[in-house]
């Protein structure tokens, strides 16, 4: 794999920590259970911070339209399918942080919806993931040449400008503490 391919494939490591992480206070708040509301509010602005404003806007901005650019369709192709799960997941991000707030001002019934919500994206980022990784991916890696990844590359560095210094050590730490607090899953590291 070309350096800009590996750097989503590790990025989508960390989301899945949150993933994880996510799994678990879903777990907690579905059984009755009470989370912090700053779990909540951490783990809707990981997503929406770091899987969404910092990794899908690099997909979206520099890696897809360079694939279309070399073949790959947009419209009834996998790009397509992407887009329209990026937003999916926008909807539901959304869905998640204005129940942290309501949960974090004292509705209890935010947390049920939080949990309903977070689990929906759950399902939905893990199967995208595995689209990308497996699909998308190999496609670029066999479609794109040297000149197209230099091209990606370039606007990666350009996208990672834009985000103060530390932004995504910062949410690689978050999404790991999120996980040794909250994770469950089979994919659960031992750390």
């Amino acid at each position: 794999m070309k350096e800009p391919i590996r750097v989503l494939m590790d990025e989508h490591r960390v989301i899945e920590k949150g993933l994880r992480a996510l799994d678990g206070l879903c777990n907690r708040l579905e059984s009755g259970g009470a989370a912090p509301p700053t779990a909540l509010e951490e783990m809707a602005d990981f997503i929406s911070n770091f899987a969404d404003e910092f990794h899908h806007a690099k997909e979206e901005a520099h890696l897809f339209p360079v694939l279309e650019q070399n073949g790959v369709p947009k419209e009834g192709g996998p790009l397509g399918v992407m887009l329209n799960e990026h937003e999916t997941g926008r909807q539901m991000s959304a869905a998640m942080r204005r129940a942290s707030e309501e949960y974090s001002s004292g509705d209890p019934k935010a947390g049920e919806s939080f949990a309903k919500t977070g689990r929906l994206f759950s399902e939905l980022l893990r199967s995208h993931i595995q689209k990308e990784d497996n699909i998308l991916f190999m496609i670029a890696d066999s479609v794109l040449d040297e000149s197209a990844f230099g091209q990606v590359r370039k606007g990666f560095e350009t996208a990672r400008a834009q985000f103060d210094k530390g932004f995504r050590e910062r949410y690689e730490e978050l999404a790991s503490r999120l996980e040794r607090e909250w994770g469950v899953g089979e994919l659960m590291n031992d750390e």
